[in-house]
């Protein structure tokens, strides 16, 4: 995630400067009350989409045209060996890349039921399989399953901590 923020901290920059002006101007010209933990959520969500699209769209770009379709579930996943640096890339990273996506997916939306954050984390995923078989990467089902667990876990975790701290 270090790699990725050095590539991508002039964007960041320039956005989030871009960002807050826009909003301190949206809450002084609505007269809407500042409440910073919820800024700084939003702000974060937003960092964190824009290292999202990075992941996703610029890195690994095959170059010698090997695209096309996985549909065989469990495929990729099955080939790595446990432990190895290329199960934590693709098994883990992909299962950790969608954890902070459900987790903020369940508090922009507040007390949805598991199958919203499902089928919201499943459009996205397939969204993003899709635009990555057309820029010459795979589409690979397994992305999506380990997407798909990857927001579960983070509904779940933003389930437990509303439980103990609700708003």
């Amino acid at each position: 995630m270090l790699e990725i923020f050095k590539q991508i901290w002039p964007m960041i920059f320039i956005c989030s400067v871009i960002l807050v002006i826009l909003r301190i101007a949206f809450l002084i010209k609505n007269h809407q009350k500042f409440v910073f933990y919820k800024e700084v959520f939003m702000f974060v969500f937003i960092i964190y989409m824009m290292c999202l699209f990075h992941v996703v769209t610029f890195q690994d770009i095959d170059s010698f045209g090997n695209t096309g379709f996985n549909f065989i579930p469990f495929k990729e996943m099955l080939r790595y060996k446990i432990g190895s640096r290329l199960f934590f890339k693709n098994v883990v990273g992909n299962l950790l890349m969608f954890v902070p996506f459900g987790f903020f997916t369940s508090y922009i939306l507040r007390k949805i039921k598991l199958r919203w954050v499902f089928f919201i984390t499943l459009i996205v995923s397939v969204t993003i399989e899709l635009t990555q078989a057309q820029i010459g990467r795979v589409f690979d089902i397994d992305d999506v399953i380990l997407n798909l667990l990857g927001g579960c876990i983070g509904y779940y975790i933003f389930s437990f901590i509303y439980r103990i701290k609700p708003e």
